[in-house]
């Protein structure tokens, strides 16, 4: 029998969608499921992007350019521009989702078993990109008792080797929700500068801030043109996970060029999915309030509610639409299964994502969950609420 690839063996599962065998058991009881594990928000799309695709006149269904439609990117950089970012329609190459950026940024500046630090938990993917990549994730450790600030700088420097190429950080954070301070982006500067490393930030929760916290941009930052990479994505932004579209931006036109020859062999970027992301551009200031006012309400919700919980702990997330709970339990992958296997309270119960699989370090995180609050208020609560009888129910087992 043919034998698959180390790679392929290699290749983790994803944390959040291993236990969808388990809600369709549970569903299939006819239990009622609150899926707090998956950052699928429930905003509707913008009506402006829906609108573009039902009336396109299009004849033939053609490539784009590998970069993603001129008009596009020109108007994609002009947002970016009217938001403080010094972003040209050069600097940008669309890709098939944030994920496909975050490849090409890998491929263009990673070879084959070279290092990449990232401080965790971190979104869980990065490690299937990695391995995809061939490149090694060095993971440093943040923790929730600082609400899983910026680890402290001398951390990093002990993990850099001549295999370093990168770090790499998503802010804010998924799946934490920590949003990185203007100081904690300019100490990742300085480091990255000092030892001749990019600095690949993930930002496509740019604009869940809830605090009057000011997002600072990898882009920002003064003389560091040549080191920062941003990825970003019209997923979260417009609620449009399903359009599969973001974009790579840098400065530096060698690793433009470079990511370019990547973008050309994948060919190009959907065709439907850019009109309605170009489209979604023209989006007005309002959505962004009431979807911003709407997740600051639940986020303070969700936060109330675990905090109600005898030995629950919750760091309080500045953005995004996630937080870490650390739960008085002794597994949290065993608890997130029984939940859907064999509990349910009145009929109901909850979906949660195991923390463990969002850090790459073995053994930690294993009495933490994430959840991501894009459930309305009212579910958050009675989500929470099967929460708490759950944890007394299944440490008495």
């Amino acid at each position: 029998m043919p034998k698959i690839s180390n790679k392929g063996a290699q290749m983790p599962e994803s944390p959040i969608r291993k236990l969808v065998p388990y809600s369709e058991i549970a569903k299939k009881k006819g239990n009622k499921v609150y899926h707090l594990n998956i950052g699928q928000p429930d905003i509707k799309t913008p009506e402006v992007a829906i609108e573009a695709v039902k009336n396109i006149d299009i004849k033939i269904l053609e490539y784009s350019h590998s970069a993603g439609f001129e008009s596009y990117r020109n108007k994609l950089s002009q947002f970016y521009i009217n938001t403080g970012l010094p972003i040209n329609p050069e600097d940008i190459i669309i890709s098939t989702g944030g994920s496909e950026a975050l490849l090409f940024a890998m491929g263009s500046t990673m070879d084959q078993g070279d290092e990449i630090i990232i401080p965790e938990p971190f979104y869980a993917n990065y490690n299937g990109f990695s391995t995809a990549s061939g490149v090694t994730v060095v993971p440093v450790i943040s923790s929730i008792d600082t609400g899983f600030a910026l680890p402290p700088i001398a951390d990093f420097e002990k993990l850099i080797t001549a295999k370093t190429k990168a770090i790499l950080i998503c802010n804010p954070g998924n799946p934490t929700g920590y949003l990185y301070s203007k100081e904690e982006m300019m100490q990742l500067a300085e480091i990255v500068k000092k030892h001749d490393l990019f600095l690949i930030a993930d930002e496509v929760y740019r604009e869940f801030t809830y605090d009057g916290d000011v997002h600072y941009s990898v882009m920002n930052i003064p003389g560091l043109e040549e080191n920062a990479i941003m990825i970003d994505s019209v997923s979260k932004r417009y609620s449009m996970c399903g359009a599969r579209i973001g974009c790579i931006v840098s400065k530096n036109k060698e690793l433009m060029a470079t990511a370019m020859k990547f973008a050309q062999a994948r060919l190009s970027p959907p065709t439907f999915a850019q009109i309605a992301s170009e489209a979604a551009l023209d989006t007005p200031q309002s959505y962004f309030d009431e979807v911003i006012s709407e997740y600051r309400e639940r986020r303070d919700t969700l936060v109330a509610e675990l905090n109600k919980i005898e030995g629950v702990k919750v760091a309080n997330p500045k953005g995004a639409f996630y937080c870490i709970a650390e739960l008085p339990i002794d597994n949290a992958d065993t608890f997130a299964q029984w939940l859907l296997e064999s509990y349910d309270y009145n009929g109901e119960t909850v979906m949660v994502a195991p923390a463990a699989g969002f850090y790459s370090t073995p053994g930690v995180g294993m009495n933490q969950v994430r959840i991501a609050y894009v459930l309305q208020k009212e579910d958050l609560i009675k989500a929470v609420h099967i929460l708490k009888e759950a944890i007394t129910a299944y440490n008495a087992r």
